[in-house]
């Protein structure tokens, strides 16, 4: 599988391991930022200076190609993906009781992050708004796009007599509950059986990825091409709109780092010597965005910490395949921020169905590139609660400056479940094992 950061993965892939591994692909994402500012700056110049209308057209045109390219491969990515990260987490719960705590904080930890943006990022938002201009990023948005259902039309949503007819109306509340359910049942099949099913979502991942992995390595073109447009609409409002976007989302990533001290010193009873033991990872963190790279200065800390090398050799590995920390929250923070171009305000019962959804959704963001999970890990959310999904083109090439934040949380909230896990058993095993070494 590959490493990964970004919206639940990082910029930096490597390959890992396993009986399935997904393919591998490199993305021109500094290239692809690079494009976004040339766009914008080429659409100011263009506006300012009264280029002909035929290039805004032919721009717009090569945008939207790019654009639906993109968005055509969510439905069946997000299917073998979810699929594979939900068994993978089941079987994980197998193992034993380390992994039961272990997996019961990470869903808690998705869970708070998810809630606490829920209702901590329409206030921010209502504090410090949308720069004008800003919604010059909803260009290629379709008019029927991003109407949030009502309380009882949602509740009817829930499960869908046409699963192949929800796929194609990108229903995504349905299909992600049908997914569960699938991926639970793979879990009570016979070996072969499963491993048949399993061996067909993996090549179905893997096509997918191949797929999306040409549409992103034409990035630039059509993110130039979309910069473009709103550059030609919005002016020097557009740089503003995407550092309003950075902080916003950032600040949401901010609550996961101080939940994993308050973890580690609570639960894990590590006192203040935990803000000490971490530096070392975050330091990698910081500048290798992979949790990956990160994996043996997390070792290292939790050696600092005196955590036992059984448990850190067990869940920190094991944190890095299947947990992002931050994914909820920050992925979540993005919808609400398109949400509040678009105009759209979200009601609770659609908001507790974004927390559910972002939760569950993080697990397909296992170990992809981040450009790739950027868009697997948002869309979905955002075409459950009724918010565009067109801005993601143009939004996920800056997507690498909120991602120091997603590694720094992640690469923190893995020692600091460590530590909870390592004390957890230290109690259970009786008070011999309780002392701190």
């Amino acid at each position: 599988m590959l490493e990964s950061e970004n919206a639940g993965g990082d910029t930096g892939a490597a390959a890992g391991r396993g009986k399935f591994a997904l393919v591998s692909i490199r993305l021109p994402v500094a290239l692809t930022f690079a494009a976004l500012i040339g766009g914008l700056l080429a659409g100011i110049a263009g506006a300012a200076w009264d280029a002909p209308a035929w290039i805004g057209d032919i721009a717009g045109v090569i945008g939207g190609l790019w654009l639906r390219a993109l968005q055509m491969t969510i439905i069946p990515l997000v299917a073998a993906l979810l699929v594979l990260g939900l068994v993978q987490m089941i079987n994980a719960a197998r193992i034993g009781t380390a992994a039961r705590r272990m997996l019961a904080l990470m869903v808690a930890v998705q869970l708070a992050g998810g809630a606490f943006t829920a209702l901590m990022m329409p206030g921010l938002l209502k504090a410090f708004p949308v720069p004008a201009g800003a919604s010059a990023f909803l260009a290629q948005t379709p008019d029927s796009v991003g109407e949030v259902p009502q309380l009882l039309d949602f509740a009817a949503s829930l499960v869908s007599p046409n699963i192949i007819a929800a796929a194609a109306e990108t229903a995504m509340l349905p299909l992600t509950i049908f997914f569960v359910m699938f991926a639970v049942a793979i879990t009570r099949l016979p070996a072969d059986q499963g491993d048949r099913l399993l061996g067909f979502f993996h090549a179905l991942g893997n096509v997918m990825l191949l797929i999306i992995g040409w549409v992103l390595a034409i990035a630039p073109v059509g993110v130039f091409a979309l910069a473009y447009g709103v550059g030609v609409q919005s002016g020097g409002g557009a740089f503003a709109a995407l550092g309003h976007y950075v902080l916003t989302v950032t600040a949401m990533g901010i609550f996961i780092l101080l939940l994993a001290y308050a973890i580690a010193m609570g639960l894990g009873r590590t006192g203040a010597r935990f803000a000490g033991a971490v530096l070392p990872a975050q330091a990698v963190a910081l500048s290798t965005q992979s949790s990956l790279a990160s994996l043996p200065a997390m070792l290292d800390s939790a050696g600092r910490l005196g955590l036992r090398a059984s448990t850190a050799e067990f869940v920190l590995p094991l944190a890095v395949v299947i947990f992002r920390a931050t994914s909820s929250a920050m992925n979540l923070a993005v919808v609400y921020y398109i949400a509040a171009l678009a105009g759209i305000e979200v009601p609770l019962a659609i908001a507790i169905a974004g927390v559910l959804i972002a939760s569950v959704i993080s697990l397909s963001a296992v170990s992809l590139p981040g450009s790739i999970s950027f868009v697997v890990s948002i869309g979905p959310i955002a075409l459950a609660m009724g918010v565009p999904v067109e801005p993601l083109a143009l939004l996920v090439a800056v997507e690498m400056l909120p991602d120091l934040m997603r590694t720094l949380g992640n690469v923190t909230m893995n020692v600091a479940v460590t530590s909870a896990v390592d004390r957890a058993a230290r109690t259970a095993e009786g008070p011999d094992q309780t002392r701190t070494t």
